[in-house]
């Protein structure tokens, strides 16, 4: 916008000046040609009344103007009598049709290529006779005068164009300051920080106004997020207390096979049915918890140096026995800075994610480079078509039913993950060109730590 605004005011004034120049220029011109032309008339009216009745060259010499020459002639052309320094014998200009001066600009009269003014003017003789006279004189000093004005004109515009420009520049930044500062404040304010305001600059303007404005805003939309996050908070906390208590009932049910058991031996399918269920709830409800904890202030003063190996074996280990192999050759040491427990629920979520979806094998790698830590989970189930992807990473996105729902999955797994590494900074995605099954690579900066 400062751009926009300098170039268009710039652009404004120059043509201005510009314009006021080409005026000055023409009426700077039309002042000079007049004030010649009143020179021309009054050597005329003195010429005339110095004119006997047989008329000489000497009688047609101007006073005080060597330049200026004077031709006296018959209306029908034929010239009576010139100035001793005329060198054209045509006449100097028209025969006027009546009474009165008539104004001209010939270039054909000295040898010179210098512009002349000529008047031409009828005159009644003392014998009853007219002669026309025509009175010439350089108009060089005006074209000099000018020209000095447009070469003046011409070196000055652009400088006062430019600095003006710059004064435009530097105006339109101290004006628009306040709103760059708003600007910054604004992209400074994520989810996790809507106790945040913009600057006020003082006084009434617009700016000010708007500040007040994105203020209230910032204040509803506050309000708005601390009642949605209270809500999802309290109704998740509300609904694992009795989910609790029922797997509880079901799992001490399960465990005395001996009263609760159907005639082939078996435990009841019922009551193991119910208790998938239940942990299916509870994966949903705290999944929720996390989003809900997520959307609040991230606790800066919990971020640590964490090994990220020790943290993935850890997982590793709790996932063997689900019966799906999970090769960790490729694991080696690796430290990022981060909040502890949300990296445990990233590699958690994703390792959960590939274990449920592998047919046999899942394979995890953790490498360093130079800036960067990379944590890849690969597994060899049916694989994400290219065109579902990105439905995966979104709050209760699924490529399929029966890809997620059969599988126990609550939709959210990824996308807390996702936004989990994008509070470290990091990046996560499919691997697009891996078609053995579904390969998720995690990037994560790696920590510029002392010593």
């Amino acid at each position: 916008m400062r751009g926009r605004v300098t170039a268009l005011a710039t652009l404004a004034v120059a043509v201005v000046l510009v314009t006021t120049g080409v005026a000055l220029v023409a009426q700077q011109r039309s002042v000079l040609i007049e004030q010649l032309d009143e020179a021309i008339a009054a050597d005329a009216d003195r010429l005339v009344d110095e004119l006997g009745t047989s008329p000489t060259a000497a009688d047609l010499v101007i006073a005080g103007d060597d330049d200026a020459v004077a031709q006296l002639m018959t209306p029908s052309g034929d010239v009576v009598a010139s100035s001793p320094s005329l060198a054209v014998t045509s006449p100097l200009g028209e025969i006027p049709d009546g009474v009165g001066d008539v104004f001209a600009t010939s270039s054909s009269i000295g040898t010179d290529d210098v512009m002349y003014r000529v008047l031409s003017r009828l005159v009644p003789a003392a014998d009853g006779r007219t002669f026309v006279i025509h009175i010439a004189s350089p108009r060089d000093d005006i074209d000099e005068t000018v020209g000095a004005l447009v070469v003046s004109l011409s070196a000055t515009v652009p400088i006062v164009t430019g600095v003006l420009a710059m004064l435009i520049w530097v105006l339109v930044g101290r004006t628009l300051r306040p709103v760059e500062r708003i600007r910054a404040e604004v992209a400074e304010i994520g989810r996790s920080g809507l106790d945040r305001r913009v600057p006020r600059p003082p006084g009434r303007d617009e700016i000010a106004r708007l500040a007040t404005t994105m203020n209230e805003m910032l204040d509803r939309l506050e309000v708005s997020m601390r009642q949605q996050q209270r809500f999802v908070a309290d109704a998740s906390h509300e609904l694992r207390t009795p989910l609790t208590r029922i797997r509880s009932e079901l799992e001490v049910e399960l465990s005395h096979p001996a009263i609760h058991v159907d005639a082939d031996g078996s435990d009841p399918a019922t009551l193991r049915s119910m208790l998938e269920e239940v942990e299916a709830l509870q994966r949903l409800i705290d999944d929720l918890l996390v989003l809900a904890r997520g959307d609040e202030s991230d606790d800066i003063d919990a971020r640590r140096p964490v090994d990220l190996d020790d943290v993935l074996l850890d997982e590793v280990r709790s996932l063997r026995r689900t019966g799906v192999a999970i090769d960790v050759s490729h694991v080696s040491g690796a430290q990022v800075v981060g909040n502890r427990d949300q990296l445990r629920r990233i590699v958690r979520n994703v390792l959960d994610n590939a274990v449920r979806h592998a047919s046999a094998s899942v394979t995890v790698s953790l490498s360093e480079r130079r800036d960067t830590i990379t944590l890849a989970v690969a597994d060899d189930g049916p694989g994400i078509p290219a065109d579902r992807q990105h439905v995966i990473f979104e709050r209760f996105g699924r490529v399929d039913e029966s890809r997620s729902l059969s599988l126990g999955g609550t939709g959210l797994g990824l996308a807390i993950a996702r936004d989990l590494v994008e509070r470290h900074a990091g990046t996560i995605a499919v691997d697009a060109e891996y078609t053995l099954g579904a390969r998720f690579v995690v990037t994560l900066p790696k920590p510029c730590l002392p010593g």
